[in-house]
């Protein structure tokens, strides 16, 4: 098996739409969410999103004719594509197309542009859906659309699995590449769904936060949580094979080095009470990463603030690790800090634990103020701590019971 190298990053999200804005708000705690300005709420329960703030595709290179062609999820995922593919250096690299890949999931796709041409079709009729209707709404689009943009002819797999979507995305990819099936590939996920079908459908199956205060929305690991917080955006890691990453003298931010799949084959929303099989994944990640006694652990959890998702992935990582290590570990939920992303938040959130490891600092879990005795762990709460973590793990857990999680180490010290 070949080892996996992450040799570039680029995120869309809430709190920044570059790495380095993104990563300074997020490691001070500043609060992505805000009142929803997409579309008046006054119908509407929920009145609060974790919305991309001053987002513009033409600093991405999207001129106004290629931006309408495309749905928002797509403009966001070739954003985070073209930071993460310049950041790495791949493309100017020498790699042959066929050995180039995609692996660029989402949640849902281009609900957008579903919403709007079919409100044309109820209103307008048949004659004024858009040639472009299906090119732009499926699933898979973002990942043909970067395919083309950077001529990867190799694999190319839009993975859908609900929330954990750009968790397996990524997680599939360093298969790949440590199979040989692939020397570097493009990985993540994007989303854009806030809009009032979205919000009316999460509302009603109970899973939002009707809270209007930003600061009392998201709360993960607080007894207070009611509900998760809508988010968009995008997360894009650039895997490649080490010893390819190394001899072109790439910037090596880490290292991949153990992913695991699992199903609760429980319930289609509601994730398995005592986290048996979130604690399998978890585990079996840990353990291809060859897991140590003496490893300062930093988890990027799930931590979505619903009731029973904090609470079952509490267990489930005591489970995984073991009481000691568990208590020992470091957690924290940056959904408290950019809401959830959906289908982008697995790679966002593999993308900030690789920057912990980076970097030596552990995000925060903000507005943790009263913890609930179910969830006994070290979340990080408040602010952020500086901390050498020698392995990160990032779990990501989908309705349907899909269960992601991929470890990451420090690169070796030569290969700084």
């Amino acid at each position: 098996m070949k080892r996996v190298a992450i040799t570039g990053l680029g995120v869309i999200t809430p709190v920044g739409n570059d790495v380095n804005t993104f990563w300074e708000n997020l490691t001070a705690g500043v609060c992505g969410i805000g009142p929803i300005t997409k579309f008046p709420t006054d119908d509407l329960k929920v009145k609060i999103a974790a919305e991309v703030k001053d987002f513009d595709p033409a600093a991405f290179g999207m001129d106004v004719p290629t931006a309408r062609k495309l749905d928002l999820y797509t403009q966001y995922a070739l954003a985070a594509a073209k930071q993460a593919v310049e950041d790495s250096g791949i493309a100017e690299s020498g790699l042959a197309p066929e050995r180039f890949g995609v692996y660029v999931g989402s949640g849902i796709g281009g609900m957008n542009t579903f919403v709007n041409e079919t409100q044309k079709l109820m209103q307008r009729g048949p004659s004024r859906v858009s040639p472009f209707f299906i090119p732009m709404m499926i699933g898979n689009i973002a990942a043909g659309n970067i395919a083309i943009q950077y001529g990867a002819q190799g694999p190319c797999l839009p993975v859908v699995t609900a929330c954990a979507t750009s968790t397996h995305a990524v997680g599939e990819a360093y298969r790949a590449i440590a199979g040989g099936y692939a020397d570097a590939i493009i990985a993540g996920g994007s989303e854009a769904t806030i809009n009032p079908l979205a919000v009316a459908g999460f509302t009603n199956c109970m899973a939002l936060a009707v809270e209007e205060d930003p600061h009392k929305a998201s709360l993960p690991f607080d007894k207070r949580r009611k509900g998760f917080v809508m988010g968009e955006g995008a997360g894009i890691l650039i895997l490649e094979e080490m010893e390819r990453a190394r001899a072109r003298g790439a910037k090596i931010y880490g290292e991949i080095c153990g992913y695991a799949n699992t199903c609760d084959a429980y319930h289609v929303t509601a994730p398995h009470p005592e986290g048996l099989c979130a604690s399998r994944a978890i585990a079996m990640a840990a353990s291809e990463a060859g897991i140590r006694d003496e490893d300062t652990v930093y988890i990027n959890a799930h931590g979505t603030g619903t009731p029973m998702n904090d609470s079952s992935e509490t267990l489930a990582i005591k489970k995984a690790l073991g009481e000691d290590m568990a208590r020992r570990a470091m957690i924290s939920s940056t959904k408290s800090i950019t809401g959830h992303m959906l289908g982008a938040a697995g790679a966002v959130e593999a993308a900030a634990s690789t920057l912990a490891l980076h970097r030596g600092v552990i995000p925060p879990t903000i507005n943790l103020e009263e913890p609930d005795p179910a969830c006994d762990l070290d979340y990080v709460p408040g602010s952020a701590r500086k901390a050498q973590a020698t392995l990160a793990l990032s779990v990501s857990l989908g309705f349907g019971g899909h269960n992601g999680c991929i470890a990451i180490r420090p690169v070796d010290a030569e290969v700084k």
